[in-house]
């Protein structure tokens, strides 16, 4: 066993894991030293990951805060959590109505081993390892069930974690299949990389090692992931213009990931 309760052969530390680059490039401490070279080498080859990764993050709660306070969402899955960062999510739902209840999913046995630590137990949050690539196990998971209600509006988070789908394993089906679990009224908070605003081969190359592929896709690629939705205003954009509270950082105009809100067609 491992100090998270995770069993030693659980865990790959041969390949660097995409949520354990991501903790390290934001400043964590849940990673191992090939994700720390993986780290600085996509930092070499992207210079603004780091920021693109803040500003990711701050799409992120301001599109949290909107489903919740402006979309009367009070349920959230979340898959592809990654490792914790402050706040988490559920206390960013929290923070503008307290009942809101938050499912979180990640296939890293890591991730769900930090989740269990921190989360409550009460029965209003909850993770669960699981994978993307499985959509229909994941709606017919128990315990998100007993977090989740499909049977009224949920917003389902995907943030950052689409690019690491190849097209072989079709995301825009994967996509759908979540959209059918979901009531009317339900809202797509995703964020996707992108290299339109600049060649990012050699970034690309930093995943090849890795045990999920980076996969940049173009705006109008990423815009099909929200068939079935309708994007709310500012529609699909760089992140730190999502509806920013603050203004952008320097070079955000270079920051390669696009992030959109969109809510479920009646």
């Amino acid at each position: 066993m491992t100090g998270n309760g995770v069993r030693a052969e659980e865990i790959d530390t041969s390949r660097p894991h995409p949520a354990r680059i991501y903790d390290y490039l934001l400043g964590g401490k849940d990673h191992y030293e090939v994700d720390r070279r993986a780290g600085d080498e996509l930092a070499a080859a992207a210079p603004e990951v780091r920021v693109g990764l803040r500003a990711n993050r701050g799409f992120l709660r301001r599109a949290v805060r909107h489903v919740v306070a402006e979309g009367g969402v009070r349920q959230l899955l979340d898959i592809g959590t990654g490792l914790p960062t402050s706040p988490g999510i559920h206390e960013i739902a929290h923070e503008a109505a307290p009942e809101v209840r938050v499912a979180y999913v990640d296939n890293d046995p890591i991730v769900k081993a930090h989740g269990d630590a921190l989360l409550s137990g009460d029965g209003a949050t909850g993770i669960v390892l699981g994978d993307l690539r499985d959509p229909r196990a994941l709606v017919e998971h128990p315990a998100i069930r007993r977090i989740i209600d499909f049977d009224e509006p949920v917003a389902l988070l995907l943030v950052a974690v689409v690019h690491f789908l190849t097209d072989a394993e079709q995301p825009a089906e994967i996509i759908a299949t979540l959209r059918d679990a979901l009531p009317s009224g339900s809202y797509l908070v995703l964020s996707h990389a992108t290299g339109d605003f600049a060649d990012r081969t050699a970034a690309q190359a930093v995943y090849t090692k890795a045990t999920a592929s980076l996969n940049l896709r173009s705006h109008t690629a990423i815009e099909r992931c929200f068939a079935g939705f309708d994007l709310i205003e500012p529609g699909l954009v760089q992140a730190p213009f999502w509806r920013p509270d603050t203004p952008p950082p320097p070079g955000s105009e270079q920051i390669g990931f696009y992030g959109g809100v969109a809510r479920k067609r009646d």
